[in-house]
């Protein structure tokens, strides 16, 4: 069976739970102030893949007894990336995100934080809904690593120096994190035990890895009319990425092009035409290729009743996202 076509069907037993979930999102965004309902909202219409509530129910039982707590507990996990989205284009100083404007751009940075701050008072409020201490526990330790991520990015902005280790690290933090707890929380809500909970963590921050480093080889080498947003916005804002980092590594002399480029003494665009063909990013490529396949073998233990067809289909699908 094709990607693709395996896409699809696990994405048609997934509609009537990703429906119910994005029901949930709406309620929670909307009926409160305008100053931050309105944000939020558009926020939410902007859309997205939706792949960390997927990942909530993938890595469940799906049992009916569990559906509740299930769409709560993946309206939150989403509740919390979209809060992220809000303060990291206000931190990045993006202006556009899935080709709107952002909140700070559209409203000020003021707003921005309001918003951001709303969204994630909101997810855990609808995850303490459900009643349980662990999830929301699990939660609030993601949600330390990625403000923990960010700090990471903030102090290790325009060091074209960085190691690898380093960069992967923050990967784990800002991104991992969040793909890890929504598979915890499947596990959770599916009594699925210690180990199977485990692996499906270590699943989710693999693919959370992979997921990250491809972003980020898109802001290089993406087509704006497809990923919303203009190239280079992480060379402007001094986020050191994998295919910087291995970039430099091959081809020490970039490294003043990319500073020069950085400061606005560069013409960006040509920059990233020479970044999107180069052996650095097809090495970045290469290790989030390799994230994707520890991922899939993390599968190949207890994972409780989670749904490994599905699983290895959303690991896939990261690749397909950069093909």
């Amino acid at each position: 069976m094709t990607t693709a076509r395996a896409q699809s069907d696990f994405i048609d037993v997934l509609r009537p739970w990703m429906a119910q979930c994005e029901e949930v999102l709406g309620a929670v965004a909307g009926g409160h102030t305008p100053e931050v309902s309105g944000p939020a909202g558009d926020t939410l219409a902007a859309g997205g893949k939706r792949v960390r509530p997927m990942l909530v129910f993938c890595a469940s039982a799906r049992r009916e007894d569990d559906r509740a707590a299930l769409v709560s507990a993946a309206a939150a996990v989403e509740l919390v990336h979209m809060a992220t989205l809000v303060h990291d284009d206000l931190i990045d100083g993006a202006t556009t995100r899935r080709g709107r404007p952002t909140v700070a751009r559209a409203h000020g940075a003021d707003s921005a934080i309001q918003v951001g701050d709303f969204l994630f008072a909101r997810a855990f409020a609808e995850l303490t809904r459900v009643g349980s201490p662990d999830a929301v526990s699990a939660l609030a330790d993601a949600a330390l690593d990625l403000a923990l991520g960010e700090m990471d990015q903030q102090r290790a902005a325009f060091d074209l120096a960085l190691p690898v280790d380093a960069y992967i690290a923050r990967c784990r933090r800002k991104t991992g994190a969040l793909f890890s707890v929504a598979c915890r929380l499947g596990a959770v809500f599916s009594d699925a035990g210690d180990e199977a909970g485990s692996r499906l963590a270590a699943y989710g921050e693999h693919v959370g890895v992979a997921f990250q480093i491809f972003d980020d080889i898109l802001d290089i080498a993406g087509l704006p009319a497809e990923t919303g947003k203009r190239r280079g916005i992480d060379i402007l804002s001094g986020t050191v990425t994998l295919p910087i980092i291995l970039a430099i590594a091959d081809d020490p002399g970039i490294a003043n092009d990319i500073a020069a480029a950085s400061r606005g003494d560069l013409p960006l665009e040509p920059l990233c035409d020479r970044l999107a063909t180069h052996p650095g990013t097809i090495a970045a490529r290469a290790r989030a290729i390799e994230e994707v396949a520890r991922a899939v073998e993390v599968l190949d233990g207890d994972i409780g009743e989670a749904d490994v067809d599905a699983l290895r289909t959303i690991a896939a699908g990261v690749v397909d996202r950069y093909a």
